[in-house]
């Protein structure tokens, strides 16, 4: 019996990595008009947009290079919004997206909130997913 125990924990201390390990293994990026929101993928990036923007708002897998920011696949997310005053987040729908038109999301903002965008899946990476509204 002991060894079964032994054996079920040293199979689990080796699946437990590798599942973790595929956790964020792909990045993406916010997208408003094939255009990423982002102005430097980089932990020091900023991602902001007036009230008046227009477009197709996205979050896509991202070919990443010094010159380009090519969208690639949408992937699906949900929007809330953080409220400029309390901090309080609110969710914008129930629904997962794959695109919108901003517009929506941007009539229930007002200055200094941020829209926050939830990847749905573990597998994207998502590190710019608070966007300021100016």
């Amino acid at each position: 019996m002991y060894k079964k125990i032994a054996f079920l924990i040293a199979l689990a201390g080796a699946v437990l990595p590798a599942a973790a390990q595929s956790q964020f293994n792909s990045c993406s990026a916010a997208f408003l008009n094939q255009k990423m929101v982002v102005d430097e993928y980089s932990p020091s990036g900023k991602c902001v947009l007036t009230a008046s923007a227009t477009g197709e708002l996205t979050v896509c897998t991202a070919e990443l290079s010094p010159e380009n920011s090519i969208p690639k696949e949408r992937i699906g997310f949900k929007i809330a919004i953080r409220d400029k005053n309390t901090g309080t987040l609110t969710m914008f729908s129930g629904d997962t997206f794959r695109k919108i038109e901003v517009q929506k999301v941007l009539a229930q903002c007002k200055p200094g909130d941020h829209i926050v965008l939830i990847t749905t899946e573990r597998d994207f990476a998502l590190p710019h997913n608070e966007i300021l509204v100016q």
